[in-house]
């Protein structure tokens, strides 16, 4: 029997249709990856699992007392909770179980109570409970769960409201670990992890005891995860078994199936209708001209398999004659006091550093520094007199998110023809009934294209891109990496994607602990 079992399902999000009739099934013990295109509706199918959203049709049956925990990085924290406690609160059944536990001992000990079994009994079985869930190595597990995701560096006895939104993120997803639920829903966990801990959740989630669904894009993540994928494509949810590596390959073979039952039908009627033009006029052949029409009529017409929409991502150029593109002595970046050590480093027309390190140890506040959003604490950097800089934020909040694809662009670039504009939409992946929908109610796929589209508006010569892959599917990532490494122009990349960044960096300037390192 199925863990979870969603039947008949139908949803539309205005005019697009998300699914059409699908069904899903997870049973127990399984690590579901659930993939798609940006939009296909991998975050909606999740909200709808959780009972967060009501589908236009269909029915989700989760079996009695299964317990359910999903990740939400938007939840609401107690801001003066210190992270321990925070992360101690997964196991308040236990506390309760154990004072349960010494109430029952305080009772038996009082000399003027008269003997009773069942108290005996209760507090032998409240304590081979605690035994069983580990409850007398809370400490050490919490502990593990901190060190894994890297909040043992900001210090335990830390209150949740000093914590940037990605630290509060992991501590969300830490805490969730610990409370372990029969079944663990995770929409895209790794966006705030750098590869360290996207390392050890692999591991974790590996050899979770329960039943799991998550949304990645992380292709090496489900790789070591995931036991099946379901994969959302035109409004159907198909399932393949294996990991992310077996559900290419199978999905691969299924597409050049139908590809060649395509071509052999559309062969098949080509000499039907050939038959038919040349012998229906005929006395002598009418009437198997006729009967080859019949045939022609009942036949059930093979689908031509959709043609596969790859967004191209193309940064113009800005030709500079200038070797020296960027030099950096010394400089000191933070918010009143220094994050990292002095960073001191030169970059080369052409040349392409990648930026890795744990996450919130300063990557994203060097780019900020470098851009001029944020005044540099000591030290100085200079870019080249014909240096021209396009900057992609990551996950940047649009000033006005009622606006379309289409009007945040019209806003940037107001001297340009419509036309132009919804062709750089369209050539970034995103299709009309993106470009007619606010880009809040976009995914974050989608909301990134449109922020990558910007930058293939503006020639450039030096591109600063932050964790660009965040939230893309699998064939826009493609078309990013194909674009950066063929790009003629210097690139400095933040990203924690070691499959992403190992075919493009030239340098990369690692800034995890106490000091820098730059390697070639």
């Amino acid at each position: 029997m199925s863990l979870l079992e969603l039947t008949g399902l139908s949803h539309s999000f205005g005019d697009k249709v998300l699914y059409k009739n699908a069904e899903l099934h997870l049973y127990a013990g399984e690590r579901m990856g659930i993939t798609g295109q940006n939009g296909s509706g991998k975050s909606t199918l999740l909200r709808i699992l959780q009972g967060n959203l009501l589908p236009d049709e269909g029915r989700v049956v989760l079996q009695p007392r299964i317990t359910l925990g999903a990740l939400d990085q938007q939840a609401t924290v107690d801001r003066g909770c210190t992270l321990y406690d925070h992360l101690r609160f997964a196991f308040r059944p236990l506390d309760q179980a154990d004072a349960r536990l010494q109430d029952l001992y305080r009772r038996m000990a009082d000399p003027s109570a008269a003997a009773n079994d069942s108290l005996l009994e209760e507090a032998s079985a409240l304590q081979q409970q605690l035994e069983q869930q580990g409850y007398y190595e809370i400490d050490s597990r919490i502990c593990r769960a901190a060190a894994g995701l890297g909040l043992d560096a900001l210090g335990l006895d830390r209150p949740l409201g000093e914590l940037s939104g990605g630290q509060r993120a992991k501590v969300i997803l830490a805490r969730l670990l610990l409370e372990a639920p029969d079944l663990l829903i995770l929409d895209e966990p790794t966006n705030f992890l750098d590869t360290n801990h996207v390392d050890w959740l692999a591991r974790t989630l590996s050899a979770y005891p329960g039943a799991l669904i998550l949304v990645s894009h992380q292709s090496d993540f489900l790789d070591r995860v995931a036991t099946c994928i379901c994969d959302i494509e035109f409004g159907i949810i198909t399932r393949y078994h294996g990991n992310y590596s077996a559900f290419l390959q199978q999905k691969s073979e299924k597409r050049e199936a139908v590809r060649r039952q395509y071509e052999n039908q559309q062969r098949k009627i080509h000499r039907l209708e050939d038959y038919i033009a040349k012998n229906r006029v005929r006395t002598a052949t009418a009437s198997m001209a006729k009967s080859r029409q019949k045939t022609l009529d009942k036949m059930v017409r093979v689908a031509p398999p959709p043609p596969a929409a790859k967004p191209v991502f193309r940064f113009p150029y800005q030709s500079q004659s200038q070797l020296r593109v960027l030099e950096v002595d010394y400089l000191s970046i933070g918010y009143g006091l220094p994050l990292l050590p002095p960073v001191s480093f030169r970059l080369n027309r052409g040349q392409k550093l990648v930026i890795t390190g744990f996450n919130g140890v300063g990557k994203t506040t060097l780019l900020q520094t470098l851009t001029g959003r944020l005044k540099s604490l000591g030290g100085c950097f200079h870019f080249s007199d014909d240096a021209v800089v396009g900057y992609c934020e990551q996950d940047a909040v649009f000033a006005d998110d009622s606006l379309t694809p289409l009007a945040y662009l019209t806003a940037r670039f107001p001297r340009m023809e419509e036309r132009a504009l919804r062709r750089a939409l369209a050539a970034c992946g995103l299709r009309a009934e993106h470009v007619r929908r606010s880009l809040s109610s976009l995914s974050g796929g989608e909301q990134a294209k449109a922020r990558l589209c910007s930058l293939t508006l503006i020639p450039a010569n030096v591109l600063i891109l932050d964790e660009p892959t965040n939230h893309l599917d699998r064939e826009a990532k493609e078309a990013l990496l194909e674009s950066l490494k063929t790009y003629p122009g210097s690139l400095i990349l933040v990203s924690h994607e070691r499959a992403f960044y190992r075919e493009i960096g030239d340098r990369i300037l690692d800034v995890s602990g106490s000091g820098l390192r730059v390697s070639e």
